[in-house]
């Protein structure tokens, strides 16, 4: 009997355990002020900076929405691609992110399906130092979007 491949039509194709991606980019101010204007979230620790200061964090910092939203660009446009939503994510925040610090989102394929379009991958945030801010693993589906 020969299994169905549950990858055709995707864009990237199916991919392999082991295969990874990343992406870089700078926080800043504006980050904060557009995922308040999407959640409301207006805590402190993320625009009163003589306040954040005084905190464990010592400065303003990014909310974790606005951390973890590499991860979705780096499943989203890279691995697996386009077509690619979460089933479900297990994060834990390490380390909270600071405005004007350069992240880095990197997922690993953990395991696929090649009967349905789903992978398990190992996703991680990193600052500038490599000092891991969030880690954990999600579960995807990637539609096929070609021909559509």
């Amino acid at each position: 009997m020969t299994t169905k491949n549950g990858w055709t039509g995707t864009i990237n194709g199916m991919p392999r355990v082991g295969q990874a991606a990343e992406r870089s980019r700078t926080t800043s101010m504006a980050d904060i002020e557009a995922f308040t204007a999407m959640t409301g979230d207006r805590n402190p620790v993320h625009y009163d900076e003589a306040l954040a200061r005084k905190t464990a964090f010592g400065k303003l910092i990014v909310q974790g929405g606005v951390t973890t939203g590499i991860v979705n660009a780096v499943v989203a446009e890279d691995l697996p691609g386009p077509g690619t939503v979460f089933l479900n994510t297990n994060l834990n925040f390490r380390k909270a992110v600071g405005v004007g610090e350069t992240i880095t989102g990197r997922v690993e394929v953990l395991t696929v399906r090649e009967d349905k379009p789903l992978c398990t991958l190992k996703v991680s945030v990193t600052d500038s130092t490599g000092a891991i801010c969030v880690e954990g693993e999600a579960t995807t589906f990637t539609m096929p979007l070609e021909g559509l």
